[in-house]
């Protein structure tokens, strides 16, 4: 057995793709997994299966979804130890002054992170910091300036749907619940 994360895209935004976080950790456990549970409203949930691989566990996620809910939802998963992995490579600067926003962007397969840094763009050093981790995307900038940075229009991008983003805070939560 082996510990993961789903990050579900877009569910129970403004009243949109509505999922209950009690029914979506039924849903997972009727489908076979185990120590199932969720965080927060935003499509979180940590799980254990067998070592299968991570296409066959999201097409499985995604199937639960359709199969549940009538609603079409990306969804990547993560490793536990392949994030926790992931995290000691993050930037210094990410996930620790207050007054700035910092981001954890997933790539939903088969999207790389490549893809993602072409179609949005360079960075504006002077509102933003970005790096990178295998498929995880780090990206921090103040939330005085925010607007005024690049990547805070990745939502408006080629690739929004092909990605899935997180808060640090978040990230380090569910990787704390998982251990």
């Amino acid at each position: 057995m082996r510990k993961y994360i789903a990050f579900l895209r877009g569910i129970n935004i403004s009243g949109r793709n509505k999922i209950a976080m009690p029914l979506l950790k039924e849903a997972f456990e009727k489908k076979g997994f185990s120590e199932v549970s969720t965080y927060i409203n935003s499509g979180n949930v940590i799980f254990s299966s067998d070592n299968l691989e991570k296409i066959e566990l999201i097409k499985l996620c995604e199937a639960l979804i359709i199969d549940g809910f009538d609603l079409t939802i990306p969804v990547t998963i993560v490793a536990v130890d392949e994030l926790a992995e992931t995290l000691t490579h993050a930037p210094e600067w990410w996930g620790h002054e207050k007054e700035t926003i910092h981001y954890a962007i997933f790539m939903i397969p088969p999207m790389t992170t490549a893809e993602v840094f072409a179609a949005v763009g360079e960075i504006k050093p002077e509102y933003e910091q970005i790096a990178s981790h295998d498929e995880v995307i780090f990206w921090s900038a103040p939330r005085k300036t925010f607007n005024k940075a690049r990547w805070a229009k990745i939502a408006s991008s080629s690739v929004n749907n092909q990605v899935t983003i997180r808060n640090s805070n978040t990230v380090k939560k569910l990787l704390q619940m998982s251990q």
